[in-house]
């Protein structure tokens, strides 16, 4: 198998100069991959554009710091991977195969090519950013109320579709305000961290943890029904009671009041969230740490 690697480091004048190496009569490809912000269809978008100036059997692209990984096509024995970076962003991994080598004036038609894709995954990369910045809590790295909204109405579909079970489980630390006046907002910030930390540890990579209020979690879990949802509540509430946290010499012990819910044929989104949320202060009234399933 013949592999090239290569970093491709793209500086404010590198487009200019390669658009000069480049005969683009009649050919869009700038135009054309300034009309998304989705790395998916960027790279189809680039692929397509070059294939008859630069034949390819397959492409794979990645961009590790937004888990993308893209893959298309026949992969065969030659293989040119380029590293893209616009001065020291990075800006993913870009791999290209086809049957037979190409020439040195192949690949540095390739190179120039790859330019005109530089500053459209750069805008792709800073949209995922601020999406991220949107549908993720900073300090516990939850997705956020607003991400919360949008995911509970398309699982709730999905499920619906496919016939399958989709529990919810509300989670509130218990005597939390305690924390924060007695030992100040950044032990409570802690508090959150860790809990978070120790609810994700008990998680399946599909079901997805929300930060929804100030010390208020929720996990949507897919493909699972009533009795699966509260063996993972118990689990995740038994991990955190015995869980002992240290802040500023202080030994504090922290306890969470769940309630699960599985949803139902006659559901909306607000009659599935309410009885959740119902059951978790009920738990709250009958004495905290504790599981209530709502009926």
């Amino acid at each position: 198998m013949n592999q090239k690697s290569a970093v491709l480091t793209v500086t404010s004048t590198s487009t200019f100069e390669s658009a000069k190496a480049v005969n683009l009569d009649h050919f869009d490809l700038s135009s054309a991959l300034q009309t998304t912000l989705d790395f998916n269809k960027l790279i189809s978008i680039f692929s397509r554009k070059i294939e008859r100036l630069i034949p390819h059997t397959a492409y794979v692209y990645s961009h590790t710091e937004f888990g993308v990984e893209i893959k298309n096509g026949v992969f065969t024995r030659n293989s040119y991977t380029y590293l893209l970076k616009l001065e020291e962003q990075m800006l993913g991994k870009l791999t290209f195969t086809n049957n037979r080598k190409y020439s040195q004036k192949e690949i540095k038609l390739l190179e120039n090519l790859l330019c005109f894709l530089i500053y459209p995954l750069k805008n792709a990369t800073l949209y995922q950013h601020a999406l991220k910045m949107a549908y993720t809590d900073p300090l516990t790295q939850a997705n956020t109320r607003t991400s919360f909204d949008d995911s509970v109405k398309r699982e709730m579909s999905l499920a619906i579709r496919a016939g399958k079970n989709l529990s919810v489980v509300f989670l509130d630390i218990d005597h939390f305000k305690f924390f924060n006046d007695h030992y100040g907002h950044q032990c409570g910030d802690f508090v959150l961290a860790s809990v978070a930390k120790c609810i994700r540890d008990s998680l399946r990579s599909s079901d997805i943890l929300f930060r929804t209020g100030g010390e208020e979690f929720v996990i949507l879990l897919s493909g699972t029904d009533i009795d699966g949802a509260k063996l993972l509540a118990e689990r995740i509430r038994t991990s955190i009671e015995n869980h002992t946290l240290v802040f500023d010499m202080h030994t504090i012990k922290v306890t969470v009041s769940l309630g699960v819910s599985a949803l139902c044929e006659e559901d909306t989104a607000e009659t599935f969230i309410k009885r959740a949320d119902a059951a978790m202060y009920q738990a709250k009234r009958d004495g905290r740490n504790r599981v209530i399933v709502a009926a």
